[in-house]
């Protein structure tokens, strides 16, 4: 039996400790400096309008990624329809909406009340004041939108990604457009869907920072903001929202590695031993999804 050993780096060592006493230097003098206002992060580190927000922030990601990934669905399947007016409209939301700062987007939702009281069918007139003076939704699909024209492109690599192949034995097994999207294709796309969305995913609940644009502050990092004027003490809020932002983040980024462990079933590598060896020997470690095969005969050469 082989026994991989990997190659010894001293050098990884000597870099790592001196990243280590360099780190303890910056946190020891940090907590010695009364500038951060350690006291202040304390007292409002768990203050319920804090809370709060973080729980307006998470709302608002939530649904902003919702219309994302639906809106990017829609986008990648009007992308890829050899309907060229759909791959028009396509295009030209994309262009828009990939090629302008979020943040110019968000301060142009913010003035629509400013510039549509109300939209004229023709047999009636649709008021739109309730709904371009709510500042939560106008974030909530300044944000989605934004995310759908990414999330479109996610989407359409995940489904070229199949093979041809695949689609082609699925009708040949007389399933449907629906039931080879379904059990076919999809299963075998979010393998590659998903490690991009969950870092969307964590992209956008920093984004929501932005909405201050429209403006929108009842989230973390407004409220946080909020308290700070109140206090003239900037830098302790900021580390209270950073902190939130930090844990939250964590518990997303656990989520989706075990997202990922989920669909990566059955996505396993076969190598023989001798491979197996140069692999962990190269990377330093055996990787989880291998599989080793017995060793091809060699050949006698007379």
């Amino acid at each position: 039996m082989i026994q991989a050993k990997p190659l010894r780096r001293p050098g990884r060592w000597i870099l790592a400790a001196i990243l280590l006493v360099l780190a303890g230097i910056f946190i020891v003098d940090a907590l010695g400096r009364e500038a951060y206002g350690w006291d202040t992060y304390r007292q409002y580190l768990f203050d319920t309008r804090i809370a709060t927000a973080a729980l307006h922030t998470l709302a608002i990601t939530v649904l902003a990624m919702i219309i994302g990934v639906v809106g990017g669905a829609l986008l990648a399947v009007m992308r890829m329809s050899p309907n060229p007016v759909l791959q028009g409209v396509a295009w030209v939301f994309l262009w828009i909406f990939r090629g302008t700062p979020v943040y110019i987007q968000l301060v142009f939702w913010g003035l629509l009340g400013a510039i549509y009281q109300s939209i004229n069918l023709g047999f009636t007139e649709v008021s739109l004041e309730a709904v371009l003076s709510n500042a939560f939704i106008l974030a909530v699909l300044g944000l989605g939108l934004n995310e759908a024209a990414y999330m479109a492109e996610i989407v359409r690599s995940g489904i070229s990604s199949v093979p041809e192949g695949q689609l082609e034995a699925s009708k040949a097994l007389g399933m449907g457009w629906a039931m080879t999207m379904r059990r076919t294709v999809l299963p075998q796309a979010m393998r590659i869907i998903i490690p991009p969305t969950g870092n969307e995913l964590i992209s956008m609940l920093k984004t929501t920072s932005l909405v201050i644009a429209v403006p929108y502050t009842l989230e973390l990092y407004g409220r946080s903001m909020d308290i700070a004027a109140a206090l003239f003490e900037p830098v302790p809020m900021l580390l209270v929202a950073a902190t939130w932002y930090l844990v939250i983040t964590s518990l997303l980024m656990i989520g989706q590695h075990y997202l990922e462990k989920y669909f990566e079933k059955g996505a396993t590598r076969e190598l023989t031993g001798r491979q197996l060896a140069a692999l962990a020997d190269a990377e330093g470690t055996i990787p989880g999804n291998v599989t080793v095969i017995p060793d091809p005969p060699k050949e006698n050469r007379q």
